[in-house]
């Protein structure tokens, strides 16, 4: 089995979920050791819509989780593990919170 060297989370959004998005991103970076990535207002690498990532390492995934499981408040949420190899990570190894979103798998 791969090691698994963090986790990413991609907070999905809208013009009308951004704030709502941003604050959940916001809060989660208050209360967990994980580094928030851009607030995207466009489509950016493989994520079909807007998106803001969050960072953290694979000690925290007992606890974040199902905190953004809790409290995402209809916002989908794609968790993936970071292994090394991309594909994997945004295919087989993918969590999804909400509605599935078909990624550009191309930018692989």
């Amino acid at each position: 089995m791969q090691r698994i060297k963090g986790y990413h989370a991609h907070l999905y959004f809208d013009a009308t979920t951004l704030d709502q998005a941003r604050a959940l991103a916001e809060e989660a970076t208050r209360l967990f050791k994980l580094q928030m990535g851009r607030v995207h207002e466009k489509p950016v690498g493989p994520h079909p819509d807007w998106s803001c990532q969050l960072a953290f390492g694979p000690e925290l995934i007992g606890v974040v989780l199902p905190w953004l499981a809790l409290h995402r408040n209809g916002l989908v949420v794609f968790l993936h593990p970071e292994t090394g190899d991309d594909l994997l990570d945004h295919t087989e190894h993918a969590i999804w919170m909400g509605a599935i979103r078909p990624l550009d798998l191309s930018v692989f």
